[in-house]
Order: C-alpha cells, then sequence, then structure tokens
C-alpha cells in the first residue's frame, strides 16, 4: 500500500470540508448525548523512508501486520454531528530495512501511542440497521521502537538496532457503518476504516557495526558507527470491529400514518327514557333503554353526552310552588339516570345533567295536564 504522501494529506486535511457538504445532502442519524465507544483490529504500516547518514546504512523500514486498540469518549449534538476524545494504541513487529544493495532480516517492534480530538458525521440513508458516518481528528501521539536488523547477503556484515521515543502531532481520517442493535436500545456494532499520520522526521537513537554503511550502502572498513536512524514518512491504515454505547438514545420516528388521527365525529343520537308521573326512579323498561344509549357511547365518537330532565305541566302544589318542584323533579330525574349510565360503564366526565321542569315539553299541553311523554330524560349523544 504505497500511497503519495500528498494525496493522503490532501484527503485528511479536506474531510471538514467534505463533511460539510454531504451533510447538507443527506439525513442524519441523531446520536445525542454523551456514549462510549471502543474499537480493535489490524494495522498496517506503509514502509517508511529513512534518510541517507554518513556512517549508517539507509532504505525503507518494513513493519508486519500488527494490532490496533482504541477507546473514545464522546457526545452527539443531535442533529448527525459528533464530537469526541480518543486514545489509541499501534503495535506493529520490524520485519526488514529494505535496501537495493542487500538482504536484511528484522527483529524487534514500534509501538505507538496518543490522543485525537475527533468530529464525525452520521448518516441516515434510510435504512434502520445501517449508518454510516466519516469524520477526522487531530491530536498528539508518541512512537517508541525498540528493533534492529542484520544483512543476510554475503559480504555485507552489518547489525543495527535502534531505540528511543519521539512524539509529534498526528491527523487521521476516517470512514465507517454502524449497526444498531435491535435487542440493546443505544447499542450500535461499527466496522472501521482509519488513515493515520505522525508528522515526521522521526528520529531513534541507533549503533551499528559492520562493514556496509554511508550514503551508498556500499561495502567498507568494518567498524562501530552511531548515529541516529531518521524516517521520513509515517503512514497507517488499520481496519477495526468496535461497539458504541449512546447513554440517552433518541427515540425511534413515529410511524407513518396513513388515515387522519381524528375521527370523524358521528351526528347526535337521542334516547328518550319515560317515568311514571310524580316519581324518579327507573322502571326495567327505562333502565334498558339506558343500557342501549351506554352500549352506543362505545361505537360513537363522542365530545360530550347531555342527559336532560323534564316533567309534565300537572304538580302535586299549584302556582310557582308546583314549578319550582317541578324542575327539582327534572333535575332528580337527570342524575338518576347519569347514575345508572355510569353503572353501565360511561365515564361520568361526560356527561353534563341539566333540569329543565316543565318547560319545553315534548308534546303541548295545557296547564295541570298529565303528559307521559313530557315526563321524560333525553339522553343525547354528541
Amino acid at each position: 500500500m504505497k500511497l503519495r504522501k500528498g494525496f493522503l494529506a490532501g484527503y485528511v486535511l479536506s474531510a471538514p470540508l467534505v463533511l460539510g457538504l454531504l451533510a447538507s445532502a443527506a439525513h442524519a442519524q441523531p446520536v445525542q448525548g454523551w456514549y462510549i465507544a471502543g474499537e480493535g483490529g489490524a494495522t498496517f504500516n506503509q514502509d517508511q523512508q529513512v534518510r541517507m547518514s554518513r556512517s549508517l546504512p539507509y532504505g525503507r523500514d518494513r513493519w508486519k501486520t500488527g494490532a490496533v486498540g482504541l477507546g473514545s469518549v464522546g457526545y452527539g449534538l443531535g442533529n448527525g454531528f459528533r464530537v469526541e476524545m480518543e486514545g489509541n494504541y499501534r503495535n506493529s513487529d520490524y520485519r526488514d530495512l529494505g535496501t537495493a544493495t542487500m538482504k536484511t532480516k528484522g527483529d524487534g517492534r514500534r509501538q505507538t501511542y496518543g490522543f485525537m480530538a475527533n468530529a464525525l458525521f452520521d448518516l441516515d440513508i434510510g435504512k434502520p440497521w445501517l449508518f454510516p458516518y466519516f469524520g477526522a481528528g487531530i491530536g498528539y501521539g508518541w512512537s517508541h521502537m525498540d528493533a534492529s536488523f542484520r544483512s543476510m547477503s554475503p559480504g555485507r556484515n552489518i547489525q543495527e538496532s535502534m531505540r528511543g521515543t519521539f512524539g509529534g502531532f498526528t491527523y487521521q481520517g476516517m470512514f465507517g457503518l454502524s449497526f444498531p442493535v435491535p435487542w440493546v436500545v443505544g447499542l450500535s456494532a461499527t466496522a472501521e476504516y482509519r488513515f493515520w499520520t505522525m508528522l515526521a522526521p522521526q528520529s531513534y537513537n541507533a549503533v551499528a557495526y559492520g562493514n556496509v554503511g554511508g550514503s551508498t550502502n556500499l561495502p567498507k572498513e568494518e567498524g562501530l558507527a552511531g548515529g541516529h536512524h531518521d524516517t521520513k514518512t509515517d503512514f497507517n491504515h488499520s481496519l477495526m470491529l468496535g461497539l458504541r454505547y449512546e447513554f440517552n438514545p433518541a427515540p425511534p420516528p413515529p410511524p407513518p400514518q396513513t388515515e387522519p388521527l381524528v375521527p370523524v365525529p358521528a351526528s347526535a343520537r337521542t334516547y328518550l327514557v319515560f317515568f311514571d308521573w310524580d316519581h324518579s326512579d327507573l322502571t326495567d323498561r327505562a333502565r334498558a333503554i339506558v343500557a342501549v344509549a351506554a352500549q352506543a357511547t362505545s361505537h360513537t365518537a363522542l365530545t360530550r353526552i347531555e342527559v336532560s330532565g323534564y316533567t309534565d305541566t300537572s304538580a302535586a302544589h299549584p302556582g310557582k310552588r308546583g314549578e319550582r318542584y317541578n324542575m327539582e323533579l327534572s333535575l332528580r330525574r337527570a342524575n338518576v339516570v347519569k347514575a345508572e349510565l355510569v353503572r353501565d360503564g360511561v365515564a361520568g366526565s361526560l356527561i353534563q345533567v341539566q333540569g329543565f321542569g316543565q318547560t319545553h315539553p315534548l308534546v303541548p299541553t295545557g296547564d295541570n295536564t298529565r303528559e307521559p311523554q313530557n315526563r321524560r330524560v333525553e339522553i343525547i349523544l354528541r
């Protein structure tokens, strides 16, 4: 994987611009609040160019496939953007120093570790089980080398060891896929690629013994040499799997509504309950009518139930006293019907009770007339 430095640097440095452009054209996965994440996998370091030295061999450091692990704490803004702090660790075994004049065999390893500040954007592509994301980060890291190599070519006797720790600024770009775990709310599995680099040159102490070295890597008088093993490039690629847990996940969107939420109100329905003269108790026939009205309320979109009581124009007492008596009697009749509706399962808060006495007769009559159809309660479902 030999990629040009300029291309990679341009990719990472332009990532915030690309992030902004894509954010305006895509729906976001609303990660909101705090979350934690961890990932691990394989790391691949590109060959690192070793600068020429007067006394030490030069070429390219080559590495075996290594391991990478990282953990992060972040905060989602609820609109697709999130920011996080990351700690990372990479470990790769040294393979050899690649040169055009001799074959070498390496030993030892190189470890890098550090922290990053990342900005990311999650995409909603319309799939509830898949959310791609991408981002970039900057930070600081350290590279620790404890490695050596020796020549395997006849007539080229050289052994060199490199040790030391170098610190420098780092930056990275990343692209990944998250898969929400349906049976654990807030948990997502992730699969991710990262490009990571530390600014060069990196310098390590080096000691060599042999008959090869200098700016030409040609044979020379055998002896001991010391100096610095300086590398000019450090490009790393990682493939990882991981988990992310959100402490305050966004609720799922409501399902689409295919029918109107507000039912169309039905027209008013009226039920009449009749009473014996000067009575407010219910007959068996009256209870049956109230039961039918109560059952109808369960099949009707109701806003209220009006229960209105009435009497005929007759009264046990004449004049104004009789009118007041009839008003009280009509209200008692209405309250009796309300109580029966409640016993039949109707919510009392829906029922409005009124008493009209001998006014508004169903059958017009003269004064002091006993008319059975006027001794009634009207149940109106609205």
